[in-house]
């Protein structure tokens, strides 16, 4: 199982045998929604928030 680091908390973030690029995970340490930017280094990024949209 890889790991990555969680960039808000800096804990480690256990991810899936095979992580999938733009797939969000969750800390288990704070809670954050991470999204994997990248693969070859694993590379997360806080996720960004859903914005509910008005006009649609």
């Amino acid at each position: 199982m890889a790991t990555a680091t969680c960039p808000s908390c800096e804990s480690d973030v256990a991810l899936d045998a095979v992580p999938r690029q733009n797939e969000i995970v969750e800390c288990g340490d704070c809670r954050s929604e991470l999204e994997i930017l990248s693969l070859e280094p694993v590379v997360l990024a806080v996720a960004p928030e859903v914005e509910e949209d008005w006009g649609e």
